[in-house]
This record gives structure tokens, C-alpha cells and sequence, in this order.
């Protein structure tokens, strides 16, 4: 069986956003209609609350796309972004929300980012996401979404990781692309196995 996975598709990673990807709004109609071609239908949505660990206002002199060391590794630090219950964290309004079976919430640990649909980004704490696919039979996941070299690219891996066929759909993603973070993503997306459409 089959499932959809939906990436963050979200207002602040979409133009006009906290932390918008460039052309992150181009690809949801398109995904809202691939839906109905799936038997599951499951959609991520990042839900930080506002003194998250990742955003670079929580780190005095630090700024967005800066670095910090973290008791779980490196942590690229952000804008504050997707704060709960904000007008960013929502889904762009064009994404057919309706047709969803079930929405994770990640990032909502304040002391962790966590980019993987799967396990926050101490690579070991997991979403729950796994059980949820296990227990409706889903063994092939079709990946779409934002961003394609940080949060699709961790949930492909990691989905990959734990046995499951994954498709990655780029032409229904779009990247950030820091300093070669989508080359690399590529590269590591293939090394384990994740198919990659254009």
C-alpha cells in the first residue's frame, strides 16, 4: 500500500514567509491533485514554540543560517518560524488539508529541531509517524514537498532507513540550497536508496 507524504507545506516556507523557500508555492495545486491518486494521504507540519532551540533569537549574537553546537550535533539556526498557532505555521491555503489521515506535528520540543518526519534531530526520538504507516499496512511512501535538502531529504533517508520503498518527487518539491544542501542532499538521498523523479 501506498502513502503520500506531505512536507511542511506551509506558510512561512512559502514566499512571503519567515523562511520562505523560493517557488514553495508553485507546486501545491499540483500536490493537492496528486492525493487522490494515493490510498493514504499524510501531511507534516513544523510547530515550534516561539523560544525554540533552533531559532537563531534564542542564541545571542548568532544569526539565521549561522551555526551552533547542540548536545545532539551541528544546528543550522533559522529565523523564528512556524510558531505555533501562528498564521505562518499554517498550511498554504491552496493544500487540500481535507484529504489528510493524518497531520504529525514536528519541532515542537523546544531544546530540539527535529527536520525528519520520523525521529527528531537526535536521529533517535522518534514521531510516532512509523507505527501510525506500519498499521496501515503502507510499505511504498511517495515523498513531496519543502523543503527537498532539509526536511524531505531527512524524512526520505530516514524513511528509507527503516525498510520502506521511497519515491521523492522533486518537481513537487522545492530547496533552500545552503551552500550546496541540495547536491549533498541528493547524494545522500541516492546512497540509501531513495528513488529520485524529476
Amino acid at each position: 500500500m501506498r502513502a503520500l507524504l506531505v512536507i511542511d507545506i506551509q506558510n512561512d516556507f512559502c514566499p512571503g514567509g519567515a523562511l520562505a523557500v523560493a517557488g514553495g508555492d508553485e507546486i501545491v495545486t499540483r500536490v493537492s491533485a496528486l492525493m487522490t491518486e494515493f490510498e493514504a494521504v499524510v501531511l507534516t507540519q513544523d510547530w515550534h514554540p516561539s523560544d525554540h532551540s533552533s531559532f537563531a533569537s534564542s542564541h545571542p549574537g548568532k544569526g539565521p543560517f549561522e551555526s551552533v553546537e547542540m548536545p545532539y550535533g551541528e544546528q543550522t539556526l533559522w529565523p523564528d518560524h512556524c510558531v505555533q498557532g501562528s498564521e505562518g505555521a499554517n498550511f498554504h491555503p491552496a493544500l487540500n488539508t481535507d484529504r489528510a489521515d493524518l497531520i504529525v506535528r514536528k519541532g515542537f520540543r523546544a531544546a530540539i529541531d527535529s527536520y525528519s518526519a520520523f525521529f527528531e534531530n537526535d536521529r533517535t526520538t522518534p514521531t510516532g509517524i512509523d507505527g501510525y504507516l506500519r498499521t496501515r499496512g503502507i510499505t511504498d511512501l511517495v515523498l513531496v514537498g519543502l523543503a527537498t535538502d532539509f526536511c524531505v531529504n531527512y524524512s526520505a533517508q530516514d524513511a528509507a532507513k527503516l525498510g520502506y520503498t521511497v519515491t521523492v518527487r522533486e518537481d513537487l518539491c522545492r530547496a533552500i540550497d545552503l551552500g550546496g544542501s541540495l547536491n549533498a542532499a541528493r547524494a545522500d538521498m541516492a546512497a540509501r536508496g531513495v528513488i529520485i523523479q524529476s
